[in-house]
This record gives C-alpha cells, sequence and structure tokens, in this order.
C-alpha cells in the first residue's frame, strides 16, 4: 500500500481495483461472485489500507469461505497488490537470474494457478489459407486421456475444473444384495398364501390366482470416512466433488470426514448445488488441514455411528494416506472392529501413487492388516478402477486375503 492510500484513497479507484481481483480469483479457480465483491469494497472501507496485513486480513474474510483456497488466495494477493517499487526490483533480480542459465523449479500448485489467471490471453491467429493443414499424431494421447492419468496434485486451475466435470458423470454401482422384504410380483417364485385367501374372500371364498412375491433387491449402504489433515489438503477438496456426486445419485450414503474429530456430512452433502454443499460443509468442519487422529476418529465412529449406518452388509470406504499423529495408539483395536461390522472395507491411499511404496509408518502398518481392499486415489484414472472394484461382487473373506488385495 502506497502513501497515497495513505492520504486519501479514491473509493472509485479502489472498487475498480477490487473488481479486476475478484475476476482474477475466479480465473484461479475460487468461487468469487459479486456478493464477494460488494462485501470486500465494504471491508476494505472499515480498515486502514495502510496496513497491508489488515487490508489482506478483509479481503480474505470477505471473499474466501474455504480453508482450502487460502495458499490460492495469498498467492494472487501478492501478486495483484504489490508494492511498484518492490515489483520493479523483483523484475530486474529475475532478468539477472535467467541469465546465470539456472533451472527453475516449477512453482507450487497454487502459484501456478495464479499465475496462469494472470497471464494474458493470446490472440487466436487464423491459418494461412495457401497452406495445407499438417496434423503429425505419432507419440499423442487425447486431452480426456492425459487428465484421467495427471496427479490432482498437479493439475492446474483449468484442469481441476475439468476434474470436477467429469468426476460429476461418473457413475457409482454396487452390486445389488437381496433383503428380507418381498415386493408382489405374478411371476415371483414365492408364494403369498395370506395374501392368496384375503383375495379370495373378496370373491366369495373361490381362489381364483395363486399371489406371488419376489425378494426385494438394493444396492448396500455406502460409507466413507475422509481424511481431511494437512497430509490430504490437495486430494481432500476434489474427492469431495466425487462424494457430492455419489451422495446425490444414490440412497443410504454416509459421509464423515475426519481430521482432530469426526464430522458427519451426509445432510449438507445432499444439497444439488456443490459450491453452496461445500459451504455448509466448511461451516460445520473446524479441523480442515489440521492433524490427523485416525484411532480416536474410528473409536467414536464405532462408539456412536456404527450400528446405525453399518447394516445390511454395508461397504465402507477410508480415505486417508495412514499418517497418524498419535503415533497408531489404539489404532488396530478399532479397525478391527470397523473390519467386523462391515460386508467390505477399502482403504484408499494417495500414497500408492508411488511405484516403490512402502508400508513403514506405524499407522500404515496398524491399519493395513484390516482392509479387504488396498487401492490408490490420486486421479481421474483410480477413481474408475475404483468404481470397477465396487460394481464386482465382493470376494469371500478368508483368513489369507484379509489387507493383501495391493496392486
Amino acid at each position: 500500500m502506497s502513501e497515497a492510500s495513505r492520504s486519501g484513497p479514491d473509493p472509485g479507484r479502489i472498487g475498480a481495483n477490487v473488481m479486476h481481483f475478484a475476476r482474477l480469483l475466479r480465473r484461479a479457480g475460487l468461487p468469487v461472485g459479486p456478493a464477494e465483491t460488494l462485501a470486500a469494497q465494504q471491508a476494505l472501507s472499515l480498515v486502514d489500507l495502510g496496513d497491508k496485513t489488515e487490508a489482506r486480513t478483509a479481503l480474505r474474510t470477505a471473499m474466501i469461505h474455504r480453508h482450502e483456497h487460502a495458499e490460492v488466495f495469498n498467492h494472487a494477493f501478492n501478486l495483484f497488490w504489490r508494492d511498484p517499487a518492490a515489483a520493479e526490483q523483483g523484475a530486474a533480480m529475475a532478468l539477472m537470474e535467467a541469465q546465470k542459465n539456472k533451472r527453475q523449479e516449477p512453482p507450487p500448485p497454487a502459484g501456478r494457478r495464479v499465475a496462469e489467471a494472470m497471464a494474458p490471453k493470446r490472440a487466436h491467429r487464423p491459418p494461412v489459407p495457401d497452406e495445407a493443414p499438417h496434423l503429425d499424431a505419432a507419440m499423442t494421447v487425447s486431452e480426456r486421456e492425459r487428465l484421467a492419468n495427471m496427479d490432482f496434485e498437479a493439475m492446474s486451475a483449468a484442469e481441476i475444473e475439468n476434474a470436477k466435470q467429469e468426476i460429476r458423470r461418473l457413475r457409482l454401482p454396487l452390486d445389488l444384495r437381496r433383503t428380507r422384504r418381498m415386493r408382489p410380483d405374478r411371476s415371483g417364485p414365492a408364494t403369498d398364501l395370506r395374501r392368496t385367501i384375503r383375495t379370495s374372500l373378496r370373491q366369495g371364498g373361490e381362489i381364483l390366482e395363486i399371489a406371488r412375491n419376489r425378494q426385494i433387491t438394493r444396492p448396500p449402504p455406502l460409507v466413507v470416512l475422509c481424511d481431511i489433515s494437512g497430509s490430504m489438503a490437495r486430494y481432500a477438496p476434489i474427492l469431495l466433488h466425487f462424494l457430492h456426486a455419489v451422495t446425490n445419485e444414490r440412497d443410504r450414503v454416509h459421509v464423515f470426514l475426519f481430521g482432530t474429530r469426526l464430522s458427519n456430512i451426509t445432510r449438507q452433502l445432499k444439497h444439488r448445488d456443490p459450491e453452496v454443499a461445500f459451504q455448509m460443509v466448511a461451516s460445520i468442519v473446524p479441523d480442515w488441514s489440521g492433524g490427523t487422529r485416525i484411532g480416536e476418529a474410528l473409536e467414536i465412529f464405532n462408539r456412536f455411528w456404527a450400528r446405525r449406518v453399518l447394516g445390511q452388509g454395508a461397504v465402507v470406504l477410508l480415505i486417508t494416506d495412514g499418517l497418524d499423529r498419535d503415533g497408531a495408539h489404539g489404532l488396530a483395536e478399532n479397525m478391527d472392529r470397523l473390519h467386523r461390522s462391515c460386508r467390505r472395507l477399502v482403504w484408499l491411499n494417495p500414497l500408492l501413487r508411488w511405484a516403490g511404496f512402502e508400508p513403514k509408518s506405524q499407522g500404515i502398518r496398524a491399519m493395513l492388516p484390516y482392509v479387504d481392499e488396498f487401492r490408490p486415489v490420486h486421479n481421474l484414472a483410480s477413481l474408475r478402477t475404483l468404481i470397477d472394484l465396487l460394481s464386482r461382487p465382493a470376494p469371500l473373506r478368508g483368513a489369507g486375503n484379509v489387507g493383501r488385495n495391493w496392486p
């Protein structure tokens, strides 16, 4: 903030700058609309513009509603509301560094998204009519295939939006399970004597037709326990889009988030609008990007929620990297109880994206013996593999296959 802003800032100029800053945040992938822009202008009128910390806090409070957007906001703020003198010095230093021919490290994902948003759009140059188009298809892959195999952590803002669109198209059909309930069916295999006699009483005691029933089949309940600690901050927001799509498509889906505590967000994810649903989730979940207490979260789930949601052959998806802050205290006992309470326990771990992964941490070693499937979840291809896995009938449990389905 310059001396001119301290002496007497121009309200019209501040409003225009806030509007351009909101456009930058939208291009970087943040949900900033007119309401946030007006709130930011009003917030700046209540603080000292000469204090950069106060201005940053006011804008962040008015324009950001989710914890995972704070890093992108900080990069955008530092680039947009920069000091002109510092910018000139930074440009000179960047020119000197470029002349040294040093290898540059790739920017962090949040900084890359802001840089792409600030970059000017290139003008489209139409092809020359005299030249015949020449396409070299050697060693090329489709954009959809490249996006499917790209790690969520390495995606840009535009690629994340495309990934969210692909996630909304995914369908999760679980294998049907027979229940104890029956429904009337003329060609059903079971005879309903009670309904047959009751119908005959309306016809003078004559049995004109044998009533038949068929057993009702429906997908089993799906329970998701998703880790939102700091080590999962790159994956949890995108996986929430997948969980939102599954929750709105199917019935009997229960979603829980855990970091240092356990939060049930099933009701919030039922909202059809994903942005509204995620804002509601952010308002009730206080432990985003914090520590991880997997054993304590599973103990609370087993004590207060297992009997409510783990009936009729429920399938449990446990999404975590297994890095427990409490050193796997009580983790094995709670994993054993969870495994015995459900029909199928699938552990999704983003660390499996590395070819040389080994279960070295105490949490992973304590959890691994009690899971039926151990799968990666780091890109669209892994989500499609998960859907294909859950669509097949569950294998029979036995002492020899628990924790061994490791790709």
